[in-house]
This record gives C-alpha cells, sequence and structure tokens, in this order.
C-alpha cells in the first residue's frame, strides 16, 4: 500500500527547505536508512533518509522547489504490508478505474500549544466509512482538553493508523483516506510549481499582454523568495542567470529596474543600450545575507545584546602534551583513529567542568533562574562551506580521548560539507573556537547564546621560555581567551577554572588520573 512520507523537523525554527537533489527515482527499492534527497534549509545541508523498506511510487517535488516541512515529501509501497483489498465484482458490475483515485494519510495537526502527542479516545468512524469534509473521525484526549478531529475532504476511509488507547504523534499520519481524483489535494499544490505553457498571439493587440512566465518553476533559495516576496516580484517572470535557471537576488534587482514586462519578455537580442544612459564611474556588487550566515548574524546580535561579555587570557605550555600526542598519533592512525589536539582540550575541559559546574549551565532570559547540566554537551566551531557552525559532542563526561576523537572526526567532516544533522547542532553547553588553525594568537569570542561561557585557540607558538634553572628553552606556546558571562561567572571564577584547565594540559599524567 502506498504510504506517504512526512518531511519532519529538520532544524528548530525551519518551516520549509529547498530540494537540491533526489538520491533516488520513481520505481527505485530503498532501504531502511537509505537516504533518499539532499535539502538546504537557512542553516545546514541536511540529508532525508527511508524510514522503511520499500519502492519509491511516487516524488512530490522537482529539484529546486521549496518542501514544506510536516508534508508530504514523496511516496512508496512499503515492503511487507499488504495492498489495498480489490472487491470482487460481477460481470455485469462496471468497475472505476484506480487511477480516478488518491491515497491521502491525514496528518494529525497542532492541537495545541506544546502539545505533541495524545490519547485516542474514540473513533467516530472505521475502515470502509464514506465521510464528508468537516465531518467528526475521532476524539483525542491532550493533557489540556477532549479535541475533536475532523476530516479534510470528502472521500472513503481507507486505513486506521491507531487503536482505542493509542498514543498519537502530532504532525505524524493519523488515517488513511481513499479520495477522488476531483478532490485529490495534490492536484493544487503542483499546478503550483508547473510550468505554464507560453501562449503565442496570433494577431497584434491593441491591449499590452501580460508578461509570460518565463521560469515555471523559479528554481530560487528560500531567502530569494522571501526577497520576491518583500518586493512583491512574481519569481516566475525574472529570467534566472544561476544554472538550470536560478534566481539570484541579484536577477531579481535587475528585473524590478528593468521594469516587469520588458525584462522579463526581452531577449538578448531585443535588449539595447540607452543612448542617453549615464556613464558608471563605478560599480557596486549588493548580496544579501543569507543562509547560515543571516542565521549566525541573528545569534551574534543576540548574544552581544544580552549577555555582559567579559574576556579572559592566558598561555599554555603545550610542550608535553604534544610529545604524548606524537607518541600516539602513528599507533591510533592504525586503527583509522585521527588523534589531533583538540579530543585532548575537550577532554581536559569536561574534567575541569565537573570542579566548576557553573560553566556548564544556562540563565533564563530574565536571568532570575540558572540550569545546570549534568551532560557536558561540548561545541566546537567549524569553518565549514556553508558559514559557521557549532557541532557538540554529547556526553564528554563519559567518554575517554579516543571516544572524543572519533566524535571530533565525524563531526568535523560532516560540518565541513554541510552536513551536520540538527541534533548535533542543538543541545551545547559550551563551546571552543579554534582560531588558532587559521592564525592570530588572541581573541574575543562572542559567547553562543544560552551558553555562559567560550574559550579561542590561539595559533601554536615556538618561543623562548625560562626554565626551571633559568636557562631560555624553546616551548611550545599557545594563547587562549575566554568570555565569560559576568551575570553569572565573575572573574576570579573564570581564573580558577582556566588554571585547572590549563594544569591538565600542561601535565598529561595529572589529566590521566583524573579520569574516572
Amino acid at each position: 500500500m502506498s504510504k506517504e512520507f512526512i518531511l519532519p523537523d529538520i532544524g528548530e525554527g525551519i518551516v520549509e527547505c529547498e530540494l537540491v537533489e533526489w538520491l533516488v527515482n520513481v520505481g527505485d527499492e530503498v532501504k531502511e536508512d537509505q537516504p533518499i534527497c539532499d535539502v538546504m534549509t537557512d542553516k545546514a545541508l541536511v540529508q532525508i533518509p527511508a524510514v522503511h523498506d520499500g519502492v519509491i511510487t511516487q516524488l512530490h517535488y522537482a529539484k529546486g522547489d521549496i518542501a514544506k516541512v510536516h508534508e508530504p515529501l514523496f511516496a512508496m509501497d512499503v515492503a511487507g504490508e499488504a495492498p489495498a483489498p480489490v472487491s470482487s465484482v460481477s460481470d455485469g458490475d462496471s468497475v472505476a478505474p484506480t487511477s480516478a483515485a488518491h491515497l491521502e494519510d491525514f496528518i494529525l495537526p497542532d492541537i495545541g500549544e506544546g502539545i505533541v502527542e495524545c490519547e485516542i479516545v474514540e473513533w467516530l468512524v472505521s475502515e470502509g466509512d464514506e465521510i464528508k469534509e468537516d465531518q467528526a473521525v475521532c476524539d483525542v484526549m491532550t493533557d489540556k482538553a477532549l479535541v475533536q478531529i475532523p476530516a479534510k475532504y470528502d472521500g472513503v476511509v481507507e486505513k486506521l493508523y491507531y487503536q482505542k488507547g493509542d498514543i498519537a504523534q502530532v504532525h505524524s499520519p493519523l488515517f488513511q483516506m481513499r479520495l477522488g481524483a476531483d478532490h485529490s489535494p495534490k492536484q493544487d499544490e503542483l499546478a503550483v510549481h508547473k510550468p505554464q505553457p507560453v501562449k503565442e498571439s496570433k494577431a497584434p493587440s491593441a491591449q499590452p499582454s501580460a508578461p509570460a512566465k518565463v521560469n515555471g518553476k523559479a528554481v530560487a533559495s528560500p531567502a530569494v523568495r522571501r526577497r520576491a516576496r518583500e518586493m512583491d516580484i512574481d519569481i516566475t517572470l525574472v529570467p534566472g542567470s544561476g544554472k538550470n535557471g536560478r534566481v539570484f537576488k541579484e536577477d531579481l534587482e535587475r528585473f524590478a529596474q528593468g521594469g516587469n514586462t520588458a525584462v522579463a519578455q526581452a531577449t538578448p537580442a531585443q535588449v539595447e543600450p540607452s543612448a542617453t544612459a549615464p556613464v558608471s564611474e563605478g560599480t557596486t556588487r549588493v548580496e544579501a545575507i543569507r543562509g547560515m550566515k543571516a542565521a549566525m548574524a541573528k545569534q551574534m546580535v543576540a548574544s552581544v545584546s544580552t549577555i555582559p561579555h567579559f574576556t579572559y587570557s592566558d598561555e599554555i605550555d603545550l610542550t608535553e602534551l604534544i610529545a604524548l600526542r606524537k607518541s600516539l598519533k602513528e599507533q591510533y592512525a592504525k586503527q583509522g583513529i585521527k588523534l589531533t589536539m583538540m579530543p585532548f582540550f575537550i577532554k581536559a575541559l569536561s574534567l575541569a567542568i565537573k570542579e566548576f559546574p557553573i560553566l556548564n549551565s544556562q540563565v533564563n532570559d530574565e536571568c532570575t533562574e540558572i540550569t545546570y547540566f549534568d551532560d557536558h554537551n561540548i561545541g566546537m566551531a567549524v569553518d565549514s562551506k556553508l558559514g559557521l557552525l557549532v557541532p557538540n559532542i554529547k556526553q564528554c563526561q563519559n567518554k575517554s580521548i579516543v571516544d572524543v576523537a572519533e566524535a571530533v572526526t565525524q563531526l568535523t567532516d560532516a560540518a565541513r560539507e554541510g552536513r551536520v544533522s540538527p541534533n548535533d547542532l542543538k543541545g551545547g553547553t559550551i563551546s571552543i573556537s579554534n582560531i588558532g588553525a587559521i592564525g592570530g594568537t588572541t581573541a574575543t569570542p562572542i559567547i553562543n547564546k544560552p551558553e555562559v561561557a567560550i574559550v579561542a585557540l590561539g595559533k601554536l607558538q615556538h618561543l623562548p621560555r625560562f626554565d626551571a634553572q633559568g636557562n631560555v628553552v624553546s616551548r611550545s606556546i599557545m594563547q587562549v581567551s575566554w568570555s565569560g558571562d559576568h551575570r553569572v561567572i565573575d572573574g576570579g571564577t573564570i581564573a580558577r577554572f582556566n588554571n585547572l584547565w590549563k594544569s591538565y594540559l600542561e601535565e598529561p599524567a595529572k589529566m590521566m588520573m583524573a579520569m574516572r
């Protein structure tokens, strides 16, 4: 039986995404967890996997289309599920063509703020019943009220996905119904994406004709579509300058300056330079701030405008730690483990947090409550091709240095490709920024709100220092810069915390002894 796959939540606040690439075709057999498509949000490139074994029967969007969260993305015949029963008819009976009907899952909508599930109290219909639009289908109980769920269309109930007393999930299929072809909700949706043919005029008309749609599917990112709406421009009229006719913000600007009809209808051969156009002495280029850059801008403004930052700097002698890593690097490389310096920084940070839990906390907006976290979810800033990402390693307090090293490698590789899962970007409690990998010794890092602290690592330098006998020796020195939330962390606290963290890094044996 064909079953709709509902596009799940793919990030906090994400309501739509761009379909970048289908990785399967209609008719392909797929396995559970097999990637089906790549979608682009304002934060990352996300891969959508299958949740069942089966065969793809329909792809609801074309490449470049904007898909809506909590709406069907594709349909598939699920392996192991029996096909819809076919009733036997006599020779004299007429059989309606199956193509005249459409199977549609009814998605349980939002039924109250913060409600994510409900109990099925009573089904008011049975499988095979014919129902009308707005007819009550079932009663469900939330933790706030008894709610009656109505049908959205006329049709026949094909399947009930839950029994009386079961717990149903919001934004998941509640029941399936068979709609007539003339009532299929998908037809209206597909009509939006279907390119409209351009009709040629057989005779000149005295009235100006409406501008022709030059870009039926309007391949564009969500940010460009929003910009088009803000400028009151029909994006399907805008000639795209990108690959496959992709529309950029610059195309919108040119379209707006050139007029709604002249630019859309003119071909390159028809556009002639104006004899009276002023000669430009210089040019400028305007780009929209979108995607992760826009998200980062919003996050940074919120952080510096609500958190009183203060910075504390120190230097760490990493000579012994570098020697330890060098002695272990080849051994673990044979096991496929990339042992960099970052796992040591992260594990030492987790050990220090045990003594100073205030560094692993979160303050509410009014600064009237502080929440302490048992899990040390330590984030690391990664300079990806899509912008700055801060994935975090969960439960570092329970991981060994080798476990952390494997997680660092996995998250770094994923972040640089822009394929970090939404879960890896959520729930961080403290962050490390390795700006020294690019250059620079000190920084004033911005706290990753709602965290209360962040440290920036400077570049490693070989500098002269005095040893215990007063001799000048070469040591491996790194400058570190802390930023703390001065509402809950004072200078003395972060200094003592840094000294403990520093001692673990300067004396690796002390760090090993502190592990449990």
